[in-house]
């Protein structure tokens, strides 16, 4: 817990000093704009038969202000926790890391902890667009939802950490960042159902704990689903989260080696 505080309290310190309001414009208003034109497509072409089947529910709007906040802010996490050892490697400062006598672990926890803070306070204001919009979303279960978004939280979390110890060791991170955007957002269910896509590519969507994370979002809010309903899904999400998490701390090591290699 001292090492996750002090990370924490650290990128908040460089953070008010420095914000990166191009992050946050980022992925804030693309998340706007996609809510915007689902609201003026769904009233020019209207929702089909086939959406409703695969998504359990006819509430399209609200399907898809579920989905895209939950993707922006997956997006939102990723640049912050997954970047976190490449921003060291950038600014010179990840040897220093390396040596320091503390855990990678509560680092990378304190690193994201701040990152969810304020993604939060910052996605706050797509509110405003849906309100303006008159969206209603629906909410089936309150504890299914808070739930979902720990699990979302977790699973991107744990996604990160192998793919800031690649970033490391490739020495970039842009083609990384945005391979795994791609592949979240075609085949994790965030903004449409996943029965559109082909077997396979479902099939693999299962492979990924953002999926499950999702099926608990999109049910505890407009699937009018229970909580026991959506504890299967919960626990494989927990299940592939942990999964990822103890392989990215297993290739941690390795990563920072071949970064320290590359550097000196």
């Amino acid at each position: 817990m001292p090492t996750a505080w002090a990370t924490a309290w650290r990128t908040w310190q460089m953070t008010r000093r420095a914000y990166p309001w191009t992050y946050a414009v980022g992925t804030v208003l693309p998340a706007a704009l996609t809510i915007a034109l689902a609201y003026l497509g769904f009233h020019v072409i209207g929702g089909g038969a086939d959406f409703a089947a695969g998504s359990g529910t006819t509430a399209y709007l609200a399907y898809i202000v579920v989905g895209t906040t939950a993707f922006h802010f997956a997006v939102r996490l990723i640049l912050w926790s997954a970047k976190a050892l490449i921003t060291e490697q950038r600014q010179g400062t990840l040897g220093a890391l390396l040596i320091a006598p503390a855990g990678r672990l509560p680092y990378l926890l304190g690193f994201t902890g701040f990152a969810v803070l304020s993604s939060v306070l910052e996605f706050l204001t797509l509110g405003l667009v849906v309100a303006v919009l008159g969206i209603t979303v629906p909410v089936s279960s309150v504890p299914g939802a808070l739930l979902g978004a720990l699990a979302l939280v977790a699973a991107v979390f744990a996604l990160s950490v192998g793919l800031g110890g690649l970033m490391i060791a490739a020495g970039e991170a842009h083609i990384s960042q945005n391979t795994v955007f791609i592949v979240l957002g075609l085949v994790g269910g965030f903004t449409f159902p996943r029965d559109y896509l082909p077997e396979p590519a479902r099939w693999f969507a299962e492979l990924l704990p953002t999926t499950s994370a999702m099926d608990v979002l999109h049910g505890s809010f407009t699937g009018g689903q229970s909580l026991p309903a959506l504890l299967p899904r919960l626990a494989v999400c927990a299940a592939l989260s942990c999964a990822y998490l103890f392989l990215g701390l297993r290739y941690l090591p390795r990563a920072e080696a071949r970064a320290v290699e590359r550097t000196y």
